[in-house]
């Protein structure tokens, strides 16, 4: 049987369940200030499938993620759907969040060759806690916004957690840094460059701040030479390798600490055509002169409706991120080329004159809709006009 388990916000609201995948930390194990396993921002996720592609996706780095669909796991977990991109030079967990929480945890046969995902979360060392009511997790979230949070577990002896245990978990999360000020692009990405379809053209330069598979392998599917670089790499660096285009990752964090990589885009701008996904989108907002600010819940899911501005079409997009660029901060010459449907945050941006395009959700998808794929072919073919 489970041992019983808690999902502690930072306000001291509790969320019953119980353990699965690696034990989360005991009350005992808390140092304030120190990091621990299932400890992070918490959010929550709106898609009813693509759990695993979640789960590895770098840009959930140090966050706990909740899902509101009732049943996860009946699929089980592949390699072939890993998300984090190739991490040359170091070694990285495979699950990129912090924790994992769900109301009822799949625990039937799956497909051979397939792990469950109970396996998996213990073999990559992350905790989740499963029979969580999370329908009351989410509107807490929705009502009050991300927060920090634990999945704390049972100690050795109890049968059930004490005052002194929540006091403790508290103290704990009363010392946890808020998202907002975190620069995590350290802690997701390559630290040497590669070379990736070396045949291909045009040849993009792509910046790894926590870069999702499925981007590259979108820009491979269309033919594209990719360099990828380190996401510390400056501006000369990136033109050495004499690329047609730069293109800026996704990525987790704060980007408004991010200020050598707003320098390095800002000094490429007018001499590259400079493209942006997710992070990249921010970071270009902040290279012209723009602010970025953090949503209350943020966008999380498969099911996101987005504008075009210019054609007045819809698209459904995969979305995940808690920051967004400040519309009223923008110079003129930068227009907003999407916009979030429901609640009317800018989703792209275009320059004017220079070749920039950038979008805050994710053409590729993986998971999600692929609705908005052709994005990235116009990436491709404003680069193809530089390199031809």
């Amino acid at each position: 049987m489970r041992k019983p388990a808690l999902l502690i916000l930072a306000d001291g609201t509790a969320f019953k369940g119980r353990g699965f995948g690696h034990p989360a930390p005991s009350p005992g194990a808390l140092v304030p200030g120190a990091k621990a396993d299932g400890a992070g921002e918490v959010v929550f996720n709106t898609g009813m499938s693509g759990y695993h592609e979640i789960l590895t996706d770098p840009s959930y780095t140090g966050q706990i993620v909740a899902m509101t669909y009732p049943l996860i796991g009946n699929y089980g977990a592949s390699p072939d759907w890993n998300e984090g991109g190739p991490e040359k030079g170091v070694r990285r967990k495979i699950i990129k969040v912090s924790g994992f929480v769900v109301r009822e945890l799949y625990e039937g046969l799956v497909p051979p060759g397939r792990l469950r995902l109970e396996e998996f979360l213990a073999k990559e060392e992350i905790p989740g806690i499963c029979e969580v009511d999370t329908r009351r997790l989410t509107l807490r979230l929705r009502d009050g916004g991300s927060t920090s949070g634990l999945i704390l577990g049972l100690p050795e002896g109890f049968s059930d957690f004490t005052r002194e245990h929540i006091d403790r978990a508290e103290k704990f999360l009363a010392a946890w840094p808020s998202m907002e000020g975190q620069n995590l692009v350290g802690e997701v990405g390559t630290r040497e460059a590669a070379v990736i379809n070396p045949a291909g053209a045009p040849h993009f330069a792509l910046l790894d701040y926590g870069i999702k598979n499925g981007i590259i392998r979108e820009l491979v599917r269309l033919g594209v030479k990719v360099t990828l670089l380190p996401g510390g790499a400056g501006a000369e660096d990136v033109l050495s390798h004499k690329p047609d285009a730069v293109l800026l990752s996704n990525g987790p964090g704060d980007p408004a600490v991010l200020a050598p990589q707003i320098d390095m885009s800002a000094s490429l701008i007018g001499r590259l055509p400079v493209f942006g996904i997710c992070l990249g989108h921010q970071i270009i907002g902040c290279a012209v002169g723009g602010k970025t600010y953090k949503l209350p819940f943020g966008h999380h899911g498969v099911n996101n409706p987005v504008v075009d501005l210019r054609t007045g079409k819809v698209f459904v997009t995969s979305q995940n991120h808690g920051f967004a660029v400040d519309e009223v901060s923008l110079p003129k010459n930068v227009k907003v080329w999407m916009r979030n449907a429901n609640d009317d945050t800018v989703e792209g941006l275009y320059h004017e004159k220079e070749k920039l395009m950038c979008v805050q959700f994710h053409p590729e998808a993986c998971p999600g809709p692929e609705d908005t794929k052709w994005i990235i072919g116009e990436f491709v073919r404003c680069a193809g006009e530089v390199g031809s």
